[in-house]
């Protein structure tokens, strides 16, 4: 089951503005210039910035991707249909058959109700069953009528079999009256006095042999005794080997403990399950149990990796989960460096300016591709808030230019949005302090050891004195929860171009102090002119680690 799948253009984890709006103005871009789907996707919660934009340009917030590993989705699915419980052994043999399958699915209502093989096919053959197994399965005149290629000349196809057995009358008629009970399924040839001798004895069903014809006067008693006559083209021998294939497969199903997988099921989860099975196939269901087509152990050979477009990092620690198992397309990024390799050359464009969006922005301009005003105002925003509304010392004049443009594209007044942005992000009193410290938090590894750095900006000093309450005393605890050696958090203040520093964490102390030569305080310091965590802050801590 082939169908194409979007390429997901996504940012880092914990995903700040920047990030989100690059992604999705980047998936647009792509899809114009190829006319294939490219679609964005965001690795964390939003933040209450990020949220306040795309709310204030009516922008539909991305899906959430925080794995990439190929899962049963990725796959090529077997679609065949599900078989209804009432199917008899016959048609289900043909299903196997004409689809090369060994395994057919039992459904109800698109519900999966169980599984039966071949082999559990050619055991109902080989097996010897009481003369009652048809009515012991409720085998449907229906099914008797197919598959004995028959035609039901007295009575009704609707109805199962009930009670009693099959009965093959090759004796007397004097002989049979000892052995054909009410209720009996008869295979007979055209012998009138056989045939009547059925009727009497209150045989629910007689079956005509050979394709004989049916005087009236038995058709008449037929009625009369309210028996069923079917005629068949096949003698008596073939008819009494084909009458049990017409039994119902839910009787021979195996219905219990069944294996099946979801389709978000990862395929290196389930693997090993499937290795324990002797099963061949095995049953696909969506979100919702309903089934879907089957898989088996050679599938696994034509995965299809998902097809990724990173935005704003190249650091596998801030990158999805599972993105080794990933098909990377290309990296769009302003960061230094990481740690992210790739078994096949992509499209890499890395430059130094003060956001990815600024990087985005320019590739419209180099495609010829013109900016709506909703596009423009995501970028804009993306690129007010990453630059600190152009006082942050990553800021270019490029970033500038192009946030000037963008606005008027926009129609808005950069300043006064970039105001309420920044307040919007900076608005967290319901946030609890773990809540705050992730918002814009990423991983960076130096010199063996890994470090966490947050930041929250903000204009208003009183905010961020709140803010500082909150984090101090989650540092350590988020330094034990996250698995990291150092944790540093960033109290920006814009309009004073300044940061606060709080950390936590074995040499985090030593690191600041010699790093930026100043004192430290209650795990604390004031660092002037700090305002940019990629060109200020980690490239300092990153010296004084390697130093």
């Amino acid at each position: 089951m082939k169908e194409e799948r979007p390429v997901f253009v996504v940012g880092h984890k914990n995903p700040d503005t920047d990030s989100v709006c690059a992604a999705i103005a980047y998936a647009r871009l792509k899809t114009i210039i190829t006319g294939k789907a490219y679609e964005p996707r965001r690795a964390g919660h939003l933040n209450e910035e990020t949220s306040y934009v795309l709310d204030r340009f009516e922008v539909e917030k991305p899906l959430m991707l925080t794995d990439v590993r190929t899962q049963v989705k990725d796959l090529e699915i077997r679609d065949l249909a599900g078989a209804a419980g009432d199917t008899s052994l016959k048609d289900a043999w043909e299903i196997m058959r004409n689809a090369g399958v060994v395994t057919v699915c039992v459904t109800k209502d698109d519900q999966l109700q169980g599984i039966i093989t071949t082999n559990d096919i050619v055991t109902s053959y080989m097996d010897v069953y009481d003369s009652d197994i048809l009515a012991s399965a409720r085998t449907s005149y229906k099914n008797i009528v197919k598959t004995l290629d028959g035609k039901m000349i007295v009575g009704s196809e609707e109805g199962n079999v009930e009670k009693g057995k099959v009965v093959v009358a090759a004796a007397s008629p004097e002989v049979m009256e000892n052995i054909i009970d009410s209720g009996d399924v008869v295979i007979l040839g055209n012998r009138y006095e056989t045939q009547l001798c059925a009727l009497e004895m209150d045989a629910d069903c007689i079956i005509v042999c050979d394709g004989a014809e049916v005087a009236q006067t038995i058709q008449k008693q037929a009625v009369a005794h309210n028996c069923r006559i079917i005629t068949t083209p096949h003698d008596t021998f073939t008819a009494s080997r084909l009458v049990n294939s017409s039994m119902p497969i839910d009787h021979f199903m195996k219905s219990e403990g069944l294996v099946s997988f979801h389709m978000d099921d990862y395929i290196e989860d389930i693997q090993e399950v499937m290795a324990q099975e002797r099963h061949r196939y095995f049953p696909v269901l969506d979100e919702y149990d309903r089934y879907v087509g089957m898989i088996s152990r050679r599938n696994f050979l034509g995965a299809r990796k998902k097809q990724l477009i990173l935005v704003d990092h190249n650091e596998k620690n801030q990158a999805v989960q599972g993105i080794e198992s990933a098909e990377l397309l290309e990296i769009i990024d302003h960061h230094r460096l990481g740690t992210i390799s790739t078994s096949s050359p992509v499209f890499f464009r890395n430059q130094p300016l003060g956001s990815t969006s600024t990087i985005v922005y320019l590739m419209y301009k180099e495609n010829h591709v013109d900016i709506d005003p909703q596009t423009a105002g995501l970028l804009m925003a993306a690129i007010l808030s990453d630059t600190l509304m152009y006082r942050s010392p990553t800021c270019t004049q490029i970033d500038k230019n192009a946030g000037a443009e963008l606005s008027m594209i926009a129609g808005v007044n950069a300043e006064e949005f970039a105001m309420e942005m920044f307040h919007a992000g900076s608005n967290l009193g319901s946030k609890t302090g773990p809540e705050i410290i992730h918002q814009d938090f990423k991983k960076f590894t130096v010199d063996n050891k890994t470090i966490g750095i947050g930041q929250i900006n903000s204009m208003s000093a009183e905010e961020l004195a709140d803010i500082k309450k909150k984090v101090v005393s989650e540092l350590d605890k988020t330094l034990a929860a996250d698995g990291i050696d150092m944790i540093f958090f960033l109290l920006t203040n814009i309009l004073k171009e300044s940061s606060d520093v709080v950390f936590a964490g074995n040499g985090a102390e030593s690191i600041i102090e010699n790093g930026f030569s100043v004192e430290t305080r209650n795990n604390g310091a004031y660092l002037q002119g700090v305002v940019s965590r990629k060109k200020q802050f980690l490239p300092t801590i990153v010296d004084t680690l390697e130093g």
